[in-house]
């Protein structure tokens, strides 16, 4: 299965994590496209003012291609990247699953997890990466 794994990846501790998580799911057998494989930090320097489309251009095309998304969903917010890329995905028919490792409550309602656009744009949410595993073995 296509997966594209989506989160932020602006600290080093989202990179360790999105890299752990690309692991995970690459040794179940899946092919995971993760943004933060697509350029090195020199190469966006390079593109200037031209970055932010360049950025958007392959992370659509690399939605466009996979059978699924997976999103990080963790923070008091979801990345604002992430929501688009959950939305754009629901958009084309994609699934989205996402894996909210954060315990805090960050939902609309008392029973959300995360704003209610992106909660209901998931078909599911999980609390860990077998969860996301599980949940991936439902829909394919």
């Amino acid at each position: 299965m296509r997966i594209y794994q989506a989160g932020p990846l602006f600290t080093a501790a989202e990179i360790l994590w999105h890299r752990d998580f690309k692991h995970h799911l690459t040794a179940a057998g899946h092919d995971v496209r993760w943004p933060g494989d697509f350029f090195t930090p020199p190469e966006i320097d390079s593109w200037g003012a031209d970055a932010p489309k360049m950025i958007m251009k392959k992370d659509r095309s690399a939605i466009d291609d996979c059978d699924v998304v997976v999103a990080l969903l963790d923070g008091a917010q979801v990345d604002d990247g992430t929501a688009w890329e959950i939305g754009y995905a629901f958009a084309r028919g994609k699934p989205v699953v996402g894996i909210r490792t954060d315990f805090r409550n960050g939902g609309d309602t008392s029973h959300g997890r995360v704003n209610a656009m992106i909660e209901g744009s998931c078909v599911s949410i999980e609390a860990d990466e077998d969860g996301v595993l599980k949940a991936l073995r439902r829909l394919f």
